[in-house]
């Protein structure tokens, strides 16, 4: 369903003196949490984030206890329960203290009043259209380029993290967060293979970093574009009905980063259990970017390297399927 966009009160009053996309985003985030309880709460209670860190070789990852994610790790996001709530990224449905900035035609920024990231931004379509990235990846690369290298723009797929669904977005927050952000240089060169290698573009396969992944480096947006649609249709041969199972972190500093991380599972075995033996995590691009998510103490105590390694086994692809696409992506597009 597409719906009209009114502005009403909905966007911040515009300052012409700012131009750069994520310079607005900046004067957003001063505003909402100067003006919005929600969002200044928020903000105050990443103060008492608790952070484990793991050493692997070559990379690291983070186990982060924040209680204010306990909705989106635990979400309900089958068919009846979403048909049974508001779509809370709806323009109508938005909390009248919520603001937002024009982006990119058919998008708002707003911020995140349940953050994980320092400035952390939801970057919604107008419409109320679902969470399907192939006719939209070309937008995620442009509202990447305008946020600019302040910011590491992700998406998370409708069975991948994704607490709406229903509702196209996008979200945001500041580059350096992940760990993937300053380890991808190191992790590609030790851990990568070039798949494919022309003109300004170049596409990695990387295994062994725990969590499998494809990645592209260009500056030319037809090219990534164009290769990102070849990986979409390979990895819809698992046979997803809505979309195949994918998490992406896309960054832009001269040219564009953006990182695939395909999906077999889009929770452990872990978020089913029931008493002592359940944790609460619902891996997302965040989590699959190095920095684990865990809402619950009890599940934060427990978190271990063990743990870490068998959660990202549970629900990524395997070496043998990353090889199968990087393969079959060559035979497509040639040498």
């Amino acid at each position: 369903m597409r719906i009209e966009f009114k502005e009403n009160n909905l966007l911040l009053e515009d300052d012409f003196s700012i131009t750069k996309l994520s310079d607005k985003a900046d004067r957003l985030f001063k505003s909402q949490i100067n003006n919005w309880e929600l969002a200044s709460a928020g903000y105050k209670s990443l103060s008492s984030v608790q952070i484990k860190k793991f050493e692997f070789d070559n990379f690291e990852v983070e186990a982060h206890f924040n209680p204010g994610r306990i909705i989106s790790s635990s979400a309900k996001v089958d068919s009846k329960s979403i048909g049974e709530r508001p779509c809370f990224l709806c323009v109508k449905n938005l909390p009248l203290e919520q603001k937002a900035v024009k982006a990119n035609g058919n998008y708002i920024i707003l911020v995140n009043p349940f953050p994980i990231f320092p400035k952390h931004f939801t970057i919604p379509s107008i419409n109320h259209v679902p969470q399907l990235i192939y006719d939209e990846f070309e937008n995620m690369l442009l509202l990447s380029k305008n946020m600019g290298n302040e910011f590491t723009l992700f998406y998370n797929g409708p069975k991948c993290g994704a607490s709406a669904p229903d509702h196209m977005h996008f979200q945001a927050g500041n580059q350096g967060f992940m760990k993937i952000d300053d380890e991808y240089d190191k992790i590609v060169e030790v851990y990568g293979k070039i798949v494919y290698e022309k003109n300004d573009l170049r596409i990695f396969s990387v295994t062994g970093y725990l969590r499998n992944f494809i990645s592209m480096e260009s500056n030319n947006l037809k090219s990534l574009v164009s290769s990102f649609k070849i990986i979409y249709k390979l990895l819809s041969k698992n046979g997803e009905v809505d979309e195949p199972m994918m998490n992406i972190i896309c960054g832009y500093e001269n040219n564009w980063r953006v990182i695939i991380f395909p999906r077999i599972k889009h929770r452990p075995s872990y978020f089913f259990e029931e008493g002592k033996d359940k944790i609460l995590i619902s891996p997302a691009a965040v989590d699959l970017g190095g920095v684990c998510i865990f809402p619950r103490e009890e599940d934060f105590e427990r978190v271990n390297k063990d743990l870490i390694v068998d959660i990202y086994k549970q629900v990524t692809i395997n070496d043998e399927k990353i090889r199968y696409i990087a393969n079959e992506f060559k035979d497509i597009i040639g040498s």
